[in-house]
């Protein structure tokens, strides 16, 4: 039971850094954005991300777990909201967007494979779909926005 834990806790504590990427690159993305509209949403993908962190903080302190250890790899969703600052320099709004789309892809992908397991608790399972369907609606609007802007 004690390495079911241990790997339930790596796998939140990887969704946590997940998260924090996602609240820092929409939060960058917010500060910088030229448009109020943008500004707001942004903002709002950020306080989600924030709140998305503390649920998967107390799940992770539920199972013995310290939520400020840990990680995983980062890879492509870091690298996704590093090139949000990169186009934000540009004032590419297609371009953040782009970034934003890469990195929620990769933290829907992040989710999924989390929930494979199948020794997941049904209410920790609970909070990671209805966290990753939010992800999955956020992904389909900055998609939809990015459709909609002329290269």
């Amino acid at each position: 039971m004690e390495e079911l834990n241990k790997k339930l806790i790596d796998d939140l504590n990887h969704l946590v850094t997940i998260c924090n990427d996602g609240k820092y690159g929409y939060q960058t993305a917010a500060e910088d954005a030229d448009s109020a509209a943008l500004r707001a949403m942004f903002s709002g993908y950020s306080a989600e991300r924030a709140e998305f962190t503390q649920q998967l903080k107390g799940e992770i302190r539920k199972y013995g777990g310290d939520p400020d250890h840990g990680g995983g790899p980062l890879g492509a969703i870091h690298r996704a909201w590093i090139d949000v600052k990169t186009a934000l320099a540009s004032k590419d709004n297609k371009a953040v967007l782009g970034a934003c789309i890469t990195g929620e892809k990769a933290a829907v992908n992040a989710y999924s494979s989390v929930l494979k397991n199948n020794d997941l608790p049904a209410d920790t399972r609970s909070i990671l779909n209805q966290q990753r369907r939010n992800i999955e609606e956020t992904l389909n609007k900055v998609e939809g926005l990015h459709n909609t802007i002329e290269s």
